[in-house]
């Protein structure tokens, strides 16, 4: 189950691995499936991948 399928589909649009992404937001490919799939993901992560995508923390976690 994904909790965040926005953080997933912004990866594949970009062609990143999750352990590409896991490298640029320095941290582990199972911790951030753990994050996707049960939540929990730091602020600064999230405002890095906002960054990173050039979207939105709340589109990242699917709120309208």
């Amino acid at each position: 189950m994904t909790r965040y399928p926005n953080i997933n589909a912004e990866r594949a649009r970009r062609g990143l691995s999750t352990a590409q992404l896991a490298k640029m937001l320095g941290v582990t490919r199972k911790t951030v499936y753990n994050w996707i799939s049960k939540g929990d993901i730091p602020q600064s992560k999230l405002e890095k991948m906002a960054s990173f995508f050039d979207c939105s923390i709340d589109y990242l976690l699917g709120r309208k």
